[in-house]
């Protein structure tokens, strides 16, 4: 029977903590009564580095509840970086893992069509949401269009899909061997291959605490995803150049038209806004370049990703991991 180990990052979720343990607690028992999972399947909660109670909670969960595993994380290393933690920590310890968040606004319900669709042959199952409903107008539209930019930009996404997914240890054996600090896991599963499988379900409110993705992180998540898998927007400052060179052309034929009709044309207006628009075009290339090579730049450190500073599970305490 596989054992299966769901990955859950937890940065100040002491507020949901009780009830997500309570829910998926009951949800692993119903599984493995149904034989989908071994009975000694475990939920992973993964403390990124929180400043309130979740990892005393953690403690006392794994105490109380034989399918509670906690990982502490020596500090704050953000979302991507400690679902990566708890997913290469649970590689060594079950045969699946499914990543999902602690708010449980994914409908764990479907946890089942994941495991049978890994039983079919799918080595990654993505979860998919069937509508958006629930989002804001503006949350709805803002997504979409992030979908839409990300595959015109080249890259291989699943539209809807956030980091709820089932990866077999297979999977995330190849995973493993990205090794990349800028952290985009909805753009480098896709690029493991092997057979995969989607699942779609209904994402419901969250019920308790708040959101730790406002637009501020929302948009930092965004360019991320951008400038870790294309060169395009690289590309289009070379289409920019053209563009303006071509409309500056005009500019100059037009002045030419107007000067040999007797129409007057202060220079300094032609001038003042040729530079001005030269240069900021400039700037907006260089900040560009810069992004890219910030990127490089951190990449070639070759910095650990998070350091592990406790795992409670069956006494084993690894000491860190380089990403």
């Amino acid at each position: 029977m596989d054992r299966l180990y769901l990955v859950v990052p937890c940065y100040n979720e002491e507020e949901v903590l009780p009830e997500t343990v309570r829910r998926l607690t009951d949800k692993l028992n119903r599984m493995a009564g149904k034989g989908l999972v071994s009975a000694d399947s475990r939920i992973l909660l993964v403390d990124d580095g929180s400043r309130d109670r979740t990892w005393e909670l953690i403690c006392g969960f794994h105490q109380e509840n034989p399918a509670v595993s906690g990982l502490k994380l020596s500090r704050n290393r953000g979302h991507q970086n400690a679902l990566v933690a708890g997913l290469m920590t649970a590689r060594e310890l079950c045969d699946i893992t499914i990543s999902l968040d602690a708010d449980l606004q994914d409908d764990i319900e479907v946890l089942d069509q994941f495991v049978e669709a890994y039983h079919k042959g799918a080595q990654v199952v993505y979860g998919v949401r069937s509508a958006r409903d629930t989002d804001t107008a503006f949350k709805r539209s803002t997504a979409m269009g992030f979908y839409g930019l990300m595959k015109k930009m080249g890259v291989d996404i699943v539209s809807n899909h956030a980091d709820y997914r089932l990866m077999s240890k297979k999977a995330l054996d190849c995973f493993s061997g990205y090794r990349e600090v800028n952290l985009f896991l909805r753009g480098i599963v896709p690029l493991i291959g092997f057979p995969t499988a989607v699942v779609t379900y209904e994402r419901s409110e969250r019920f308790a605490g708040e959101s730790k993705y406002p637009l501020k992180k929302m948009l930092s998540f965004a360019w991320d995803g951008i400038t870790s898998f294309s060169t395009k927007p690289l590309s289009l400052i070379t289409g920019v150049g053209i563009a303006v060179g071509f409309l500056s052309g005009l500019g100059l034929l037009a002045a030419l038209i107007c000067l040999l009709c007797g129409v007057s044309v202060a220079g300094w207006v032609w001038v003042l806004v040729s530079v001005w628009l030269g240069l900021g075009i400039q700037l907006v290339a260089l900040g560009l370049v810069g992004a890219y090579v910030g990127k490089t730049y951190a990449e070639v450190k070759d910095r650990p990703r998070y350091h592990i500073e406790m795992l409670l599970d069956e006494g084993k305490r690894p000491g860190g991991e380089k990403g």
